[in-house]
């Protein structure tokens, strides 16, 4: 579903990814873990095109990501093209990124008529439908400020979810979060992995990791140092980096 090929990411003369390949099956739960400033959420960014690699290709479900061959070379693809592509492509962001101005149930139903081409009305019912299913029935009349921090990223997820996403990206979902609201929020993510859901998930909370996740990768310094089946890597890490900084949190 995912294929990451020799991805490089460059800010100015900094390299903060340096040539990371990443394969991720349809279906399959991948969590991403490692210490700050290893590179995670750039090469998050860099799947969705939210951020565009200095070299290196991907390809989500086939489909080259952002770009487009012409006359033999790849050239950044029409922005039209790249909305509908993002469209398949849900992202859930650390700072839940809601619109404040707007109603639980218009930051669910905007993206869908925008650019799905929903009806107002059938947009708004696959929005409380997913309101539902985050365990936030009929608050879509509700500002985001009214909403505590995990329910507004309960939002995030519906809101996602809204567009009918091949893959879910989450960016730390949780560590914005006070610790009793850290729960609700992974409810969901295990539920939408139990759903078969393709999901990529930057996070903290090993837990998590060790009980849903099919795979956890370990980065640092803009690399993939080791990968493995979650509960094995966790238990029983190969790389003494690895090792070294499990041992520091957990």
């Amino acid at each position: 579903m995912i294929e990451a090929t020799n991805i490089v990411k460059r800010f100015g003369s900094v390299e903060v990814l340096h040539g990371v390949n990443l394969a991720v099956s349809s279906g399959e739960v991948v969590c991403i873990i490692g210490p700050s400033g290893s590179g995670k959420s750039t090469l998050l960014r860099c799947i969705n095109y939210l951020e565009q690699a200095n070299d290196g290709r991907i390809k989500v479900n086939d489909e080259l990501v952002g770009l487009t061959e012409k006359d033999g070379r790849l050239v950044p693809m029409h922005d039209r093209v790249l909305c509908r592509q993002r469209a398949d492509i849900g992202m859930v962001f650390q700072s839940f990124n809601l619109f404040a101005h707007k109603t639980v149930l218009d930051n669910l139903i905007l993206a869908p008529m925008k650019v799905r081409k929903l009806s107002r009305a059938d947009a708004a019912a696959a929005a409380e439908k997913l309101l539902g299913q985050v365990g936030l029935a009929g608050q879509g009349s509700r500002y985001p400020v009214q909403l505590s921090g995990g329910q507004q990223q309960r939002v995030a997820i519906a809101r996602a979810l809204a567009m009918h996403p091949k893959v879910l990206l989450f960016d730390e979902p949780t560590s914005a979060l006070d610790p009793e609201l850290v729960g609700e929020v992974l409810d969901v993510m295990k539920r939408l992995a139990a759903g078969g859901m393709t999901m990529v998930v930057v996070t903290h909370e090993l837990g998590f990791a060790r009980e849903v996740a099919d795979r956890v990768v370990f980065m640092d310094d803009g690399q993939i140092v080791e990968q493995g089946p979650a509960r094995e890597l966790l238990a029983n890490p190969k790389e003494p980096r690895t090792a070294e900084f499990l041992s520091k949190v957990l």
